[in-house]
């Protein structure tokens, strides 16, 4: 009599094993396996737990010493300088009040001591007439205006105010974007695969203005379109296997779309090239470029990271036969405002400032149009879950008011910086690795519509997840 076979597929090892069901997530999980899972269960209530202990911690600072705010601070600031611009004016004027008049009587001195010789040599000599005493009058009277003069010294008081006014302006809130927690799968989402509707391991992402979705299908060595509510993509670049040929690409990892000539621009990173599609006709632009990502500005210039040299440098188009000019980094590896430590993806935005995620410092830096040194926006403390913090970032994008949005994916989260705040906000995941719709596992790409509809490359569940703007 054959033995009842009671094994079934467990989710992490994928082997026939007698398996347990896991009442949070609904997955069966061999004994091994769901003793590791509860190990990561209970490692992610350590960091909830840690995150509530240290917000707890926040609120009992703030209840505790309210004067340590930075606006405090900056008016107490003020006050000083006020008051040492007021000190100071007052020194000065003490100054001219004390000086002016002594050398103001200097002269009237020197005039009346003239004076008083003339008188004496006149007297002495007993010859003079009307003219020398009418000016020796004259002249006395002139004298005499000029002491009197001595006491019309006066205070002025300018209606313009001495040192700079301060005021409390209450902050405007500008309307932050919110989107549906629960995503719409819009490509992929049927298992990891080489069919049509199927992704493998993808990365870059772009969204056209009809809402089409270019995909950088990492492992399958193809970048796929697939249109607006199409149930499968179709090959438009690659696709013919792994390989150098200039029909073949080796692990892409992102695509643009020229909107002037929609011309398809791929950074083919496993052949070390940056080649364009424009119809069937498919050219090399930028050869030996270590490159993950790629950014186009509204003026039409390339911009390519080089992880290998750490650096990004730019292109005008139709101008590829020279090295292009570097616009961030370029001084070596490290942690420096002036280095990188691997630089990934890239974001420009309308004044030509470059945002670089900077991953294995795990921080976004931003260079200004022709600045030498970065500074840190986003990250940038040491990596780690905390909302000031991030791990492994590998997508970014912005948005219209200056805020940039990072898909951290270790951390399976989209988070929002906003610049001068040294915390982010998450914005879409966060709950946990995952298949679910609120969930990411390993976040990649990032887009937005025109309609600002959020899309995020959920590169390990193989699927493109639309999050829907709430209006």
């Amino acid at each position: 009599m054959a033995m009842a076979n009671n094994k079934t597929l467990c989710f992490t090892c994928n082997k026939e094993k007698i398996t347990y069901l896991c009442r949070g997530c609904s997955k069966e999980f061999c004994f091994i396996h769901l003793t590791e899972h509860q190990q990561n269960l209970n490692e992610e209530l350590n960091y909830i737990i840690n995150d509530y202990d240290q917000f707890k911690q926040r609120i009992n600072e703030q209840k505790q010493n309210p004067q340590s705010h930075s606006l405090i601070k900056q008016i107490d600031e003020w006050e000083r300088n006020s008051i040492e611009i007021i000190q100071q004016k007052a020194q000065e004027c003490r100054k001219i009040v004390i000086e002016y008049p002594q050398k103001f009587i200097d002269e009237i001195e020197k005039k009346f001591y003239d004076l008083s010789e003339q008188i004496k040599q006149i007297h002495s000599e007993n010859d003079f007439n009307e003219i020398n005493l009418n000016y020796l009058e004259n002249q006395l009277i002139e004298i005499t205006k000029k002491i009197n003069n001595l006491s019309t010294i006066s205070i002025k008081e300018d209606s313009q105010s001495l040192s700079n006014e301060i005021s409390i302006i209450p902050s405007k809130i500008s309307k932050l974007n919110k989107w549906k927690q629960n995503a719409i799968t819009v490509a992929g989402g049927n298992g990891q695969g080489q069919g049509l509707n199927q992704l493998d391991s993808h990365s870059g992402i772009f969204i056209d203005k009809k809402k089409n979705i270019f995909i950088a299908d990492w492992l399958n060595h193809r970048i796929v379109e697939w249109k607006c509510n199409a149930k499968e993509g179709q090959i438009v670049a690659g696709g013919n296997s792994r390989g150098s040929e200039i029909i073949q690409l080796n692990h892409p990892t992102d695509v643009i779309v020229d909107q002037l000539d929609h011309s398809i621009i791929i950074a083919d990173l496993g052949n070390r090239r940056v080649i364009q599609r424009l119809n069937q006709n498919r050219q090399i632009l930028i050869e030996n470029v270590d490159c993950s990502g790629l950014a186009m500005d509204k003026h039409g210039f390339l911009y390519v990271p080089d992880w290998e040299k750490n650096e990004v440098r730019r292109w005008k188009m139709g101008e590829y036969n020279n090295e292009g000019t570097v616009v961030a980094g370029g001084n070596g590896k490290g942690n420096e405002l002036n280095q990188f430590n691997t630089p990934t993806c890239i974001f420009v935005d309308k004044e030509q400032s470059v945002y670089v995620l900077d991953t294995n410092n795990h921080r976004v830096m931003k260079w200004r149009k022709d600045a030498k040194p970065g500074r840190i926006v986003a990250g940038g403390n040491g990596k780690g879950r905390n909302l000031n913090q991030l791990l492994q970032p590998q997508g970014i994008t912005g948005d219209d008011l200056g805020q940039i949005y990072v898909a951290d994916s270790w951390t399976q989260r989209v988070t929002r910086w906003c610049e001068g705040k040294e915390e982010s906000e998450i914005v879409v995941g966060g709950n946990g690795q995952g298949n679910q719709s609120n969930q990411l596992i390993s976040p990649h790409g990032l887009s937005f519509d025109d309609e600002g509809n959020l899309y995020v490359g959920d590169c390990l569940n193989h699927r493109i997840q639309k999050f829907q703007i709430i209006l």
